[in-house]
């Protein structure tokens, strides 16, 4: 007897609809298992074997085919177990055949019979309700973000035998419940706990206001890696579209928290400079979202910068630029959105105390422009803001007076990003943060003063500014104008832009 359960596979973010198909005839024991599947899924056989056994189910004497359709797309992982193994019951006529139609299945097995979670299971449900499925089936683990998906009527099951029970229209498994999103706020160091700094301060605030990516560039202990932690405690906090589209990526990469369902935090990611390239963008057979991916509307931040490989920060320039990762094998392309905010950091020289006041580098000048020549120009060029630290001052770090707290400055932050916003929705530009708008859109809402205007083409022929930096010292301007509530960009709303671009002043300086 011949019957068809329905599945998916993920290609990147998409999801491509599979179908099982199961025929069944008597001989001596075997199942051909057929369809461009990989060692994770032809293993499948033994886990289901063993699961149909644990349930009552014995296939000695039944030859099992069963093809995985379209034949042409490569499959791979554990998530098509409970798809064939419904369909084994369904041509066997242990549940009606019509019970699978129009019903999405997703699960792996274990040799008990449990149904274990999966990866993906968010994209591959949004993606089975727009193209019709009425239903779904995904593991109990995974209700939290089934839950989620709103239009299709998601089951849950804990073990293959409830699956079967509720086939055969004896106990329906329970629905994934959609429980109420709530951003989460806390859990983040507060930025009152920087003493000193308020240039660096000023600088995260500024970034954080318009989504601007930034560069630190100060001695060891002079408290950059401090600052960038406290950044996501700044940012406004994840709206739930926000928190779908970061869910999506985090449930492919299979890091999803397994009890919140959506992801409510703006994430921090800080992978190590030994950190490969398909690990920081992404890569790999099925292709896996990358670090800058994981990061997408949270923060990226790049400690030690000039010690990560040269290939692994040229991969970046793409995605800092378009806002994506596209993924390209033979046989496949996949694309990962990759909008983070990346804040980087670096020292000054191999040692670190280059042009500190105590005489300590004993670097030579060839040795710092090596050390600095590991960053390219195009990848500064896409850094909005350069920001330099001191060293801290002792008298700063013996007062016990606190900075100010990151909910007023996250206060200050938001309306700024309304400010933003309201442009957005007006039809003004076509992006929510200022570090998204286009050339034209510059010229209509971040057009400077006469005094600034003058103050730009000034800095322009001083520093040697790229076209790309121009644009960015505008985007800058922009958002400096949003924190400060003015609808016009003015001189000093640029001067304080063209301080933020401190490595073009140095290599203006130098030449």
């Amino acid at each position: 007897m011949l019957a068809t359960a329905h599945t998916s596979a993920l290609l990147g973010l998409d999801p491509r609809p599979v179908r099982v198909e199961v025929d069944t005839f008597r001989g001596i024991a075997d199942f051909i298992l057929v369809g461009l599947a990989e060692t994770s899924v032809r293993e499948s056989k033994v886990r289901v074997r063993s699961a149909l056994l644990q349930i009552g189910v014995n296939l000695a004497e039944q030859v099992l085919v069963v093809n995985l359709a379209p034949a042409d797309m490569k499959k791979s992982g554990g998530a098509f177990d409970l798809a064939i193994a419904a369909a084994v019951l369904g041509a066997l006529d242990k549940v009606p055949a019509g019970s699978l139609n129009s019903t999405l299945i997703l699960g792996e097995l274990s040799l008990t019979g449990a149904v274990r979670p999966v990866r993906g299971v968010l994209p591959q449900l949004m993606g089975a309700r727009d193209q019709g499925v009425r239903c779904a089936i995904v593991p109990r683990d995974n209700g939290p973000e089934a839950g989620a998906v709103q239009g299709i009527d998601v089951l849950t099951a804990e073990t293959l035998e409830d699956v079967r029970r509720h086939l055969s229209g004896r106990d329906p498994l329970p629905r994934a419940e959609a429980g109420d999103y709530e951003p989460a706020l806390g859990g983040y160091p507060d930025l009152s706990d920087v003493k000193g700094q308020h240039g660096a301060r000023r600088a995260l605030e500024v970034a954080a206001a318009g989504a601007h990516h930034m560069l630190m560039i100060g001695p060891p202990g002079g408290g950059k890696t401090m600052l960038a932690r406290r950044l996501p405690s700044i940012l406004p906090p994840l709206g739930y579209g926000e928190a779908l589209e970061v869910s999506v990526i985090h449930s492919v990469a299979g890091v999803l928290p397994p009890d919140s369902g959506l992801v409510r935090r703006r994430a921090f990611r800080a992978p190590h400079h030994t950190v490969s390239d398909a690990g920081l963008v992404g890569g790999g057979v099925p292709p896996r979202p990358g670090e800058v991916s994981l990061a997408h509307l949270g923060v990226l931040f790049l400690d030690e910068l000039a010690e990560f490989r040269r290939s692994s920060l040229e991969a970046l320039r793409q995605p800092l630029e378009d806002g994506s990762v596209t993924i390209s094998r033979a046989g496949f392309r996949a694309t990962f959105p990759a909008r983070p905010l990346m804040v980087a950091a670096v020292n000054p020289c191999p040692c670190g105390y280059f042009g500190d006041s105590s005489g300590r580098c004993r670097c030579g000048a060839e040795r710092v422009q090596s050390y600095r020549s590991k960053l390219s120009g195009p990848l500064l060029d896409r850094i909005d803001i350069h920001v330099s630290l001191p060293a801290v001052e002792v008298a700063s770090l013996r007062t016990s007076q606190l900075g100010e707290a990151s909910h007023a400055v996250r206060e200050r932050v938001q309306r700024a990003r309304d400010a933003q916003r309201a442009r957005y929705e007006a039809g003004e530009t076509c992006a929510a943060t200022n570090a998204q708008l286009t050339s034209r859109e510059l010229d209509k809402v971040a057009a400077p003063d006469d005094a600034g205007a003058r103050l730009l083409v000034h800095a322009v022929e001083q520093l040697g500014l790229s076209a790309r930096a121009y644009s960015k010292v505008l985007r800058v301007a922009r958002t400096i104008a949003d924190l400060d509530g003015s609808d016009a960009v003015r001189s000093p709303h640029i001067a304080e832009a063209i301080h933020a671009r401190v490595l073009d002043r140095e290599r203006a300086t130098s030449s």
